[in-house]
């Protein structure tokens, strides 16, 4: 969460990365504050959209940050790479300790930012390669992690917390193994979307052909991958018992076999999920930078008022706090389905006054502020992860 940068106008920002990670940002508080399942038991229209995805995007356009910081089209190399890693490896350090502190609030949310900060970590060695490996890597990685996961997962200590929270720090190897492999949100697995991040921040994203190849690609991906799933899983395996989502884990146990690696269920983290999930993220990154140029070729007001409408996406890290906050008891005492409208409008108000003056969000200049020195990098045109 946080800045993405690259260049397609004057304020030196790629505003359609920053419409995706805003829509990134709706669609997690959706699934926080929405009901997942009607007054039949059937999944809600949000829950169908927004579970899964949602977070799964946020994954990828931290990749696509990551590679905007490091050369973008062309990896940084030898002291340049060094300095780049140290500053993503530090802002690693804070985001995680950001996310320590929320998992202590009683919010009944898996808060996602230790997890993201992980994903940083595991990726750093990647940072040198061009968008084909990586590509490539990602197809290889969505297939292998899960499997490595079900040997590894069975012999690990089980997870302890939705979240975690800085008593885990006492017990370094349980929360490892947590953040890697048995938690909501494992990053071992995980990191088929940073990867492709990764890939695609790589790619010239000014380019209307890459942008829709993205889309229509991602798109085809997530169709196939879930119509796949579901005819091997309805045909063969009528037996397993899907639902709603695996919050982070598929059972594991000598009864179960290796079939759960067929399913598509949201947080279940196969390679199907994995698919499905990521192609959904690059189509809509993609889409995100068709109409973008669009609106852009209309007029540059319009996309300034894009810019400003979607500012949320500016400061994710912020507002994600924020959000997390607004649901604990102290602040928010009702949790009720109906106050979605007002998380939206609070989170999209705030970003659209702080993109229109040109501020960054408080948690994202305090978190950017000694990356940002570690890379040499100065003023508000630099790029920032």
């Amino acid at each position: 969460m946080g800045d993405a940068s690259g260049s397609s106008s004057s304020t030196g920002r790629l505003v359609a990365i920053d419409v995706a990670r805003c829509l990134a940002l709706l669609g997690m508080m959706a699934t926080h504050v929405l009901d997942a399942s009607t007054a039949d038991g059937d999944p809600t229209l949000s829950h169908e959209l927004f579970s899964g995805r949602a977070s799964a995007l946020f994954a990828v356009l931290a990749g696509v940050s990551m590679a905007l910081v490091s050369g973008r089209r062309t990896p940084v190399g030898g002291r340049d790479r060094l300095r780049v890693s140290a500053a993503l490896a530090v802002r690693a350090v804070l985001v995680g300790a950001i996310g320590l502190w929320l998992g202590t609030l009683e919010t009944g949310i898996a808060i996602i930012l230790v997890y993201y900060a992980a994903l940083f970590v595991l990726g750093l060695p990647f940072l040198g390669l061009s968008w084909r490996p990586l590509l490539a890597l990602a197809v290889g990685w969505a297939v292998a992690a899960p499997v490595v996961s079900r040997l590894v997962v069975p012999e690990l200590p089980p997870r302890q917390f939705e979240s975690p929270q800085p008593d885990q720090l006492e017990h370094p190897g349980h929360l490892v193994a947590e953040l890697l492999l048995t938690g909501y949100y494992p990053a071992v697995p995980w990191l088929t979307y940073l990867l492709l991040g990764l890939a695609i921040g790589r790619l010239d994203l000014r380019s209307s052909y890459v942008a829709a190849r993205l889309a229509v690609g991602g798109l085809a991906v997530a169709v196939v991958a879930t119509w796949v799933s579901g005819m091997l899983t309805a045909s063969r395996f009528t037996d397993l018992e899907l639902d709603d989502g695996r919050y982070g884990q598929v059972p594991t146990g000598p009864d179960d076999g290796w079939r759960w690696l067929l399913v598509v269920e949201p947080h279940s983290s196969q390679p199907f999920d994995l698919a499905q999930t990521a192609g959904s993220a690059a189509f809509v990154i993609g889409v995100c930078l068709l109409l973008v140029r669009w609106i852009g070729d209309l007029s540059t007001h319009a996309e300034r008022a894009v810019q400003v409408v979607f500012g949320a996406g500016t400061m994710t890290l912020t507002l994600y706090t924020l959000h997390v906050v607004m649901r604990t008891d102290d602040v928010w005492p009702e949790e009720d389905p109906s106050t979605y409208r007002t998380h939206v409008l609070v989170v999209l108000a705030i970003g659209a006054v702080f993109a229109a003056v040109g501020w960054r969000g408080p948690l994202e200049r305090a978190v950017g502020w000694l990356p940002e020195r570690i890379r040499g990098v100065r003023g508000r045109a630099s790029a920032r992860a």
